[in-house]
């Protein structure tokens, strides 16, 4: 398997507790980093990007009477006789 050296910044922290973690399972610092990584990736496929469900309702568009009407004008029609 091929490799190529880059570099990353990280916090000074994350560094810090990430060596600690590699030191306590015995691994390098960069088995730990590549494991994170391959986690990051398996994850990032197996989850489904977010869709929005259609909630459109069947008809033709609005209204010849209110086609061309403004929100304003949308808003007082959807709220008539309802208090608003």
């Amino acid at each position: 398997m091929a490799s190529r050296k880059t570099t990353v910044e990280i916090s000074d922290s994350l560094l810090r507790d990430a060596r600690k973690l590699a030191a306590r399972e015995g691994i390098t610092l960069r088995m730990l980093i590549e494991r994170g990584l391959r986690h990051a990736i398996v994850e990032a496929k197996q989850s489904k990007p977010f869709k929005l469900r259609d909630a459109s309702f069947k008809g033709r568009g609005l209204q010849a009477g209110v086609r061309d009407a403004s929100w304003d004008q949308l808003r007082d029609l959807i709220y008539e006789g309802r208090g608003g």
